[in-house]
């Protein structure tokens, strides 16, 4: 039965109620992973310098643990590739589930590694390889959520169901950010001895709830229809008259190899979202740092970047229902050219000392970022074909994140000490990985409208 057919034999009522259920799982279950993979970020910002490297000079020991955050994001493109051929060629829905398990395990095990006083230089061994097994879960899960929330829902709304799954980064660092705050009102000695692990540790409880939720959803449509016509014109090319009885099965292409045949879309969504995670990941891990560094208390930056986190969901979302509007390109322009000229302003508002007008620097900087995000997630999955799409999709961003998030950390941190500690250097590097993006963006074709079952990468 083609697709055509399959959605005609269901009412509007069932196809929107079967949406609704996607795109909710798909939001619940990438809060669940963001909230472990950017809760990583947090703790790297105030506690894994004084828990794993100790002894150092302080910037040195944040760019230490920055370090260990970056494999996260080497390790994300591994992640896209593996569930993404197995998605491409199984379908969504058991990548996602098996992509929960791997990340909630991983979280859960980070709470229990030793620090730097028990196991020495090992408890950062054993720290680097959980965030790699979190990079490989997260790199899996973010391309299936993104197709499930796309290809359920109609033409003209998918920028705004896509939207979810980036909406579930900031409320997964809301939620990480506030359990995190909380055990920062320890006593400093007893929440660097135990109180940061115990949000970890709290990884298995959501990876209960997200199991539950991901069981109930069902396969993507498109993803089902593009099987069933793929099987046929393969059942008919080996009965066609002239094919020797009995003779080799036509195998499918496998999906890496359909996105690396057309490398150039492929390069040029990393290049155009690069930027964006760039500015993401400098205002959970840097700008986090910077404040505290400047005097300001550390709970009430972490509390002031859960409510600007918080502010920002919305605005994703606003950002995808825009971008059907007006186009992905745009919208995602506007978020760049915005967070250019707002970046001065930005680490200023953070070196005042003063926690609400650090709010106010990270409620700006995440709902003009949200501009840009909010799009994203539609931007790169329509640029690919279906049976090619979980591969290249995860793949276009998660070389992207690796790209304009991976290193950011580390990079602007040392940016940062050798400028003698000077913002201004910072700004540039930002402004221009910007610029680039806003290149590629525009060599980018406009996915909006789109035919998802007959678009090629």
């Amino acid at each position: 039965m083609s697709q055509i057919s399959q959605l005609q034999a269901l009412d509007a009522g069932t196809r929107r109620r079967e949406a609704r259920t996607v795109i909710a799982s798909s939001y619940l279950g990438s809060t669940i992973e963001y909230y472990d993979f950017l809760l990583y970020a947090t703790a790297a910002a105030v506690v894994f310098p004084k828990v794993f490297f100790t002894g150092m000079d302080e910037w040195v020991g944040v760019v230490a643990a920055y370090g260990t955050f970056a494999a996260g994001y080497v390790a994300r493109p591994l992640g896209g590739i593996i569930f993404g051929h197995f998605g491409d060629r199984l379908g969504r829905k058991n990548m996602l589930i098996i992509s929960m398990l791997v990340m909630g395990i991983a979280s859960t095990l980070i709470g229990l590694v030793p620090g730097a006083a028990v196991a020495g230089a090992w408890g950062a061994v054993m720290l680097v390889f959980l965030r790699v097994c979190q990079g490989i879960a997260v790199g899996g899960e973010w391309g299936g959520a993104a197709l499930m929330a796309l290809e359920h829902s109609e033409s003209g709304k998918r920028g705004f169901a896509a939207s979810f799954v980036n909406a579930g980064a900031p409320t997964g660092a809301v939620l990480g950010t506030l359990v995190m705050g909380a055990f920062a009102a320890l006593p400093n000695d007893q929440f660097l001895a135990w109180g940061w692990r115990v949000p970890f540790l709290l990884s298995f409880v959501l990876l209960g709830v997200g199991m539950f939720v991901r069981l109930k959803v069902t396969e993507s449509p498109i993803f089902k229809a593009a099987l069933e016509q793929e099987q046929a014109e393969r059942a008919k090319a080996e009965t066609a008259p002239g094919t020797v009885p009995g003779g080799a099965p036509v195998r499918r292409e496998i999906p890496l190899l359909q996105v690396l045949r057309r490398p150039k879309t492929l390069i040029f969504t990393m290049l155009a979202g690069a930027a964006g995670f760039a500015l993401q990941v400098v205002l959970a891990t840097f700008s986090v740092t910077y404040a505290v560094s400047k005097g300001a208390d550390r709970q009430g930056v972490l509390y002031a970047f859960a409510a600007a986190s918080f502010v920002s969901i919305a605005f994703v979302i606003m950002g995808g229902r825009l971008s059907d509007k007006l186009g992905r390109r745009p919208v995602m322009i506007g978020g760049l050219v915005l967070f250019i000229l707002y970046l001065t302003p930005m680490f200023q508002l953070l070196s005042s000392n003063n926690i609400g007008l650090i709010f106010v620097a990270f409620a700006i900087g995440l709902m003009i970022h949200s501009t840009l995000f909010g799009p994203l997630a539609a931007f790169v999955s329509e640029q690919f074909g279906t049976t090619s799409r979980y591969t290249g999709a995860s793949l276009g961003y998660q070389l992207a994140t690796l790209l304009g998030a991976g290193f950011t950390p580390g990079i602007v941190a040392q940016i940062f000490k050798d400028s003698g500690q000077n913002t201004a250097a910072v700004v540039w590097y930002l402004a221009i990985m910007s610029v680039v993006s806003i290149v590629f963006i525009l060599l980018t074709r406009e996915p909006k409208n789109n035919d998802l079952q007959t678009v090629r990468s």
